[in-house]
């Protein structure tokens, strides 16, 4: 099992990093050992002090695939998540600008928070998928996946061209913008629509 993660999906995310807008999915792996075990807070890591939350929607691959076509790719997952990709700016930005991989600052232990899962017929609609995360009970990231760049199926199939997808595969889809730095003793709740997902605290 591994989770495939897009980043800059979110316009107005690229531009509260100042990053540069892509021309096609940004894609980087984290290892099965980032995800935050059940029930256990997050720890701030000692090598950072500047942790930013991420929450993304989710999709668990059901079924072996590669080369996917984006009309197709609807019947690879049937299971809705939302989850949180922790990121440590300060040694991503330190990484970035020496041209380095991202990886020990997106992939470390307990990176990954991945919330409960729903059928994805629960939603009308994937591409309209609206969630939120609240700090400290105040809403600091909110938006709908109909203002991704790449929707779900464009993913799906985008990424099946370089790995070959397996059952159990996470994808973590993007972030909105508001992302922003975590401290100790935080609360973070996330949810779709009204629906809580997921409720860590932070250490």
């Amino acid at each position: 099992m591994k989770l495939i993660c897009i980043g800059r999906n979110y316009a107005q995310h690229i531009s509260e990093l100042k990053n540069e807008k892509p021309s096609e999915p940004v894609v980087f792996l984290k290892p099965d050992t980032s995800i935050l075990l059940n029930q256990q807070p997050f720890f701030i890591p000692d090598f950072s002090n500047e942790v930013h939350h991420e929450v993304e929607v989710l999709v668990k691959i059901n079924r072996v695939g590669k080369y996917i076509d984006s009309k197709f790719a609807h019947k690879y997952y049937e299971q809705i998540g939302l989850g949180i990709d922790f990121t440590a700016r300060d040694l991503q930005q330190e990484l970035k600008a020496k041209g380095l991989p991202w990886e020990k600052s997106k992939a470390f232990d307990g990176s990954s928070v991945i919330g409960k899962w729903v059928p994805k017929s629960n939603y009308n609609n994937v591409n309209n998928i609206s969630f939120s995360l609240l700090k400290n009970n105040q809403i600091v990231q909110s938006s709908t996946t109909e203002e991704m760049l790449w929707g779900i199926d464009e993913i799906i199939a985008y990424i099946s061209q370089y790995f070959t997808l397996k059952i159990g595969d996470i994808i973590f889809t993007g972030t909105p913008s508001g992302v922003g730095k975590v401290q100790p003793d935080d609360s973070l709740i996330g949810y779709i629509g009204e629906e809580e997902f997921f409720s860590i605290k932070v250490k």
